[in-house]
């Protein structure tokens, strides 16, 4: 696969990620918006309001400053500058903050189609709040982020769904490649620890700590790993987006019984 095609996918997993998270705010009325979600400090409006941030500054719009105060649920740089977009929305109207998502982003959609990119290390030129990332990393993080939100949006408002959408898949699997460095890093487990992550609707995805503490991803599980974890896709989302708790009886874990828990409890890489 080129760099151009490998990137290519990740703009069609987002474009279908954006239109089915403006599909599900359409469908809200203003209690749904006002309603908090599972992130600390954010309501409905403040989860749509981030996205329109992003996408209009990707889209090409200026950065925006604004004074935030401080809040208690802000605790880094970049939580500060999501902030932004969020406070400078605060008495924008649903509908506008429809419409900027969907207009940022069909903008961005229509550039990238008619010159896609086609080297997956090279910068692009316009990315959010100075962060260096390159092509691969920005549009890999986009339908995750759009995807991860729109999920925050259904938990608040009790309208379950998506789970087998290409962003729900994109984002469940892309997250499972840290398992490695959970295991090794976080953990701390020692060299020749082995780790399988059983997921529903994926093919399994095994690590081993290696002899520099390394989590290295195996081709093929080991007939008996150290620790294996069992869940759902949903289940795993919500451990690895660090969002909230999954649902009694949608984990279960085979082998060493600590080490397993420990993983559970760090597996959130999302912030």
């Amino acid at each position: 696969m080129t760099d151009q095609q490998l990137l290519s996918g990740y703009v069609d997993v987002w474009w279908q990620a954006i239109n089915d998270f403006t599909d599900l705010l359409e469908e809200l009325d203003d209690e749904d918006w006002a309603r908090p979600t599972d992130l600390p400090g954010w309501d409905v409006k403040a989860v749509a309001s981030h996205i329109a941030h992003l996408e209009s500054v990707l889209a090409g719009s200026p950065e925006e400053t604004v004074d935030v105060g401080q809040p208690d649920h802000v605790t880094s740089v970049m939580g500060l500058y999501t902030e932004m977009g969020v406070v400078s929305r605060r008495d924008a109207e649903p509908d506008a903050i429809i419409n900027e998502i969907r207009s940022s982003a069909t903008a961005r959609h229509t550039r990238l189609l008619a010159d896609p990119p086609t080297d997956a290390s090279a910068k692009p030129d316009l990315v959010f709040g100075g962060i260096g990332w390159d092509w691969r990393t920005l549009l890999r993080n986009r339908p995750l982020d759009v995807w991860m939100h729109e999920q925050d949006v259904r938990r608040a408002v009790d309208r379950p769904g998506g789970m087998d959408s290409p962003a729900a898949r994109h984002t469940a699997e892309y997250l499972a490649e840290s398992l490695g460095y959970v295991l090794a890093k976080r953990v701390g487990a020692p060299a020749g620890t082995t780790a399988v992550l059983e997921m529903e609707g994926s093919a399994p995805y095994a690590f081993e700590v290696d002899a520099n503490g390394r989590g290295q991803r195996l081709p093929e599980p080991p007939p008996e790993a150290t620790v294996r974890l069992r869940m759902d896709r949903e289940a795993f989302i919500r451990l690895a987006g660090g969002r909230c708790e999954p649902e009694p009886g949608t984990v279960d874990v085979e082998g060493d019984q600590e080490l397993g828990r420990r993983v559970l409890d760090a597996l959130a890489t999302t912030p």
